[in-house]
């Protein structure tokens, strides 16, 4: 009897997510995650990018292996085992060689993703970047759409909100403005205007969700993640210190938690995070180890206002469609 109950209880506080969530098994180099219910399959599905973590570079400063990268895929029936699904079929006609930080949701009757692009394959980081708008009706075949103007031609990492009168809200890396935050509206998802600066402190890979009645944005300051919140989604307050800057003691979660994804499951939030490898073992003896990065999950937990996480705690995950 006491046997049965723990399995019950078990089952209901949810599986426990192992570490690493997930491990791209193609270039060990799995980043900057976008996770949704795929409604047709019953799955979890995740796109992100995917860095050629494990090719040799020419020296140094050689950063080519950020480029030339695919939209990676992976799946899961219950949100703590993945398994890896290729990369996504996305057209090269309005996109690129280099393609990161992918977007993905479900509105207006279809799925939606925003793609960063650098068009090329590039030894540093000084190649233009853009966003691009792209649709599908069942997260595997996607058609183009616009390419967004937004007044740079160094955009990178997009992020989208639905309003609650109506619009839209795009959240998102001017890196010609300090690499602040920044965001732009839209009545139709199609025509956009760049709206204010939220960050006056450099960052990427922002994240904005509504939860426990209140619009939040993470984002990624380079030293831990950044966490403000609004209570009418136009006036901001920017919790102290950073979360996930602490390296978790658990292997494969050794350094700071990097670009945020938030999943949403009624009162419980996830958030998934990349985490460079530089503070496992087989760093020690190669150097160029650092360079792989694998996804982590933990639970957020909110208290007066502020965010808070524990990452070297057990996650159980517990997602609702």
């Amino acid at each position: 009897m006491i046997a049965s109950l723990l399995m019950l209880a078990a089952a209901a506080s949810g599986p426990i997510a192992p570490k690493p969530l997930f491990r791209d098994p193609v270039h060990d180099g799995a980043a900057d995650a976008s996770t949704v219910r795929d409604a047709k399959t019953g799955e979890w599905v995740i796109f992100y990018t995917n860095r050629r973590a494990n090719i040799a570079r020419a020296d140094a400063k050689d950063v080519s292996w950020v480029h030339g990268t695919a939209i990676g895929v992976a799946r899961s029936k219950d949100g703590a085992h993945w398994r890896y699904d290729g990369t996504a079929a996305i057209p090269k006609s309005c996109t690129g060689d280099t393609l990161w930080a992918p977007e993905v949701q479900w509105l207006k009757g279809e799925w939606h993703m925003w793609l960063t692009v650098v068009p090329g394959v590039f030894r540093d980081w000084n190649a233009p970047r853009f966003i691009v708008h792209l649709s599908s009706p069942d997260l595997k075949q996607w058609t183009c759409g616009e390419r967004l103007e937004l007044g740079s031609d160094r955009v990178i990492d997009a992020s989208v909100l639905a309003l609650p009168k109506g619009g839209y809200r795009l959240f998102f890396n001017d890196e010609k403005q300090n690499k602040a935050i920044i965001t732009a509206d839209s009545p139709d998802l199609i025509h956009w205007t760049v709206k204010d600066r939220l960050t006056q402190t450099p960052g990427e890979g922002p994240k904005a969700f509504r939860w426990k009645g209140r619009t939040w944005l993470i984002s990624d300051a380079w030293k831990g993640l950044l966490v403000m919140r609004s209570d009418d989604g136009e006036h901001w307050t920017t919790q102290p210190g950073h979360i996930l800057a602490t390296p978790g003691t658990q292997p494969t979660d050794r350094a700071k938690g990097q670009h945020p994804d938030i999943v949403v499951a009624g009162e419980r939030a996830y958030i998934i995070y990349f985490v460079h490898q530089e503070g496992e073992d087989a760093a020690k003896s190669d150097p160029e180890y650092y360079r792989r990065t694998v996804l982590q999950i933990a639970e957020l937990k909110e208290k007066d206002g502020v965010i808070s996480v524990d990452r070297d705690m057990p996650t159980h995950v517990r997602l609702k469609p």
